[in-house]
């Protein structure tokens, strides 16, 4: 049975950091892109970033240079390292596993997703 279990979401002030982990379970793990969605109340999901299975990755222009994705393989886990946070950056956060490496941040590349955490950047 496949499981993605994210964590590490929160209230932080303006201007701070936090790092998004997701477990994943009951695949090839190393096989699949991962990404990282969000989904502001009222707002369509988001698409955040993306790392392949090559560890190429691929960002949001809203986020580029504020957020970094990796992953560890060994441990089936991917991140999401957030900083300079905005309240525009409020949101759930997902992550997704994407089976064919599409290098794609439309929703419908993702085969796989999460429950989400919820991200809070008060104004």
């Amino acid at each position: 049975q496949v499981q993605l279990v994210e964590s590490g979401g929160g209230s932080v002030q303006a201007g701070g950091s936090l790092r998004l982990s997701c477990a994943a379970s009951g695949y090839t793990y190393g096989a699949y892109a991962m990404g990282w969605f969000r989904q502001a109340p009222g707002k369509e999901r988001e698409g955040v970033a993306l790392i392949d299975n090559n560890g190429r990755t691929k960002y949001a222009e809203s986020v580029k240079g504020r957020f970094t994705i990796s992953r560890d393989n060994s441990k089936n886990t991917e991140y999401l390292q957030m900083n300079s946070l905005t309240p525009e950056d409020t949101a759930m956060y997902y992550c997704a596993a994407d089976r064919w490496n599409l290098l794609s941040l439309a929703s419908a590349a993702y085969d796989y997703w999460g429950q989400g955490t919820q991200v809070t950047v008060p104004s």
